[in-house]
């Protein structure tokens, strides 16, 4: 698979529908993203948990309620890729493989990965002998991540049964994966004891999405997040817990993710059409936006933004 270094001007098409609203699929197959998991690595009802926010979900489980995942569907070429690889990895290419109709294969054609958190890469041990047994499934990994899977067991174990083919990424340098579409890794700043941490740029033939479901907080990063804003189409962007009050009971300076409250301070005096691209997820289970009904939902997408909803699809 070929390596470009990555173009400096993303396409914008004017006159093109909303930004930040979800479509139909395109008739006679085009590039499209399927949102197939919104909630943060612990799942929802999450494990312990017996606060109103999970205690009615025990007994009437919410099967959208799925760990953060991005899936992208080639009509043109009949390919599908997964961004994570989440503890709902079954569920997830489930839905994948009905939206692109295929029925002659179950793996994707690529996964990329954004780092070492649980949520986001232990789906991979579906892919091993105990489960599927797949056969060299393309993992794309940074280099420290793809050191992290090679050389630790059980991950190694994929790696030397050859369920998984371990493919390397590089930030900021593009990998092509069909006509007009390609992924770029932008590295970001988060806790990373066992890897790198990366957003995907996700380049279609039209549009452009950003995938960035952890992060520190934005005044971390070296690159402005409105630089990118500014640039895509779509931006899908960590929204772990609303406000401070959500997580009283926990030490909130090692939890260093921003607050929705504050990315809402940082961009509501922004044009609409800049909000208009931001879609919030990777949402913990006490966070009020997965409740569509909620107050905190309302007023989000009053004030312009989007809540990334599980079965959202939207055209590249």
């Amino acid at each position: 698979m070929k390596r470009f270094a990555p173009m400096l001007l993303l396409l914008f098409l004017p006159g093109s529908p909303a930004q930040g609203q979800a479509d139909r699929a395109e008739p006679g197959g085009g590039v499209e993203l399927v949102v197939l998991g919104t909630v943060q690595d612990g799942g929802s009802p999450h494990i312990g948990c017996n606060r109103d926010c999970c205690a009615g979900l025990v007994l009437n489980h919410d099967p959208s309620r799925m760990v953060v995942a991005l899936g992208l569907v080639d009509g043109r070429s009949g390919k599908t890729f997964l961004f994570e690889a989440t503890p709902d990895i079954d569920r997830q290419l489930r839905a994948l493989n009905r939206e692109a109709g295929r029925t002659d294969a179950f793996t994707p054609d690529g996964v990329f990965l954004t780092h070492a958190h649980m949520g986001h890469y232990t789906g991979l041990m579906y892919l091993g002998r105990e489960a599927l047994n797949a056969r060299e499934v393309p993992v794309h990994a940074m280099p420290r991540m793809r050191g992290f899977l090679a050389e630790n067991g059980p991950w190694s174990q994929l790696v030397e049964a050859r369920n998984i083919r371990l493919e390397t990424l590089e930030n900021d340098i593009s990998v092509y994966i069909g006509e007009a579409l390609s992924v770029t890794p932008v590295q970001v700043p988060h806790r990373d004891e066992y890897s790198e941490t990366v957003g995907y740029l996700i380049r279609g033939p039209r549009k452009t999405a950003l995938f960035i479901p952890d992060i520190d907080k934005w005044e971390r990063w070296g690159t402005p997040i409105e630089k990118y804003l500014a640039e895509v189409d779509l931006a899908f962007v960590d929204a772990t817990f609303y406000d401070a009050a959500e997580i009283g009971y926990r030490d909130v300076s090692l939890i260093p993710h921003p607050f929705v409250s504050e990315s809402r301070q940082r961009w509501d005096g922004l044009a609409g059409a800049l909000r208009n691209k931001v879609h919030f997820i990777h949402l913990n289970h006490t966070n009020p936006l997965l409740d569509p009904e909620s107050e905190a939902s309302r007023s989000t997408e009053a004030a312009g933004y989007h809540i990334a909803r599980t079965g959202q699809k939207f055209r590249l």
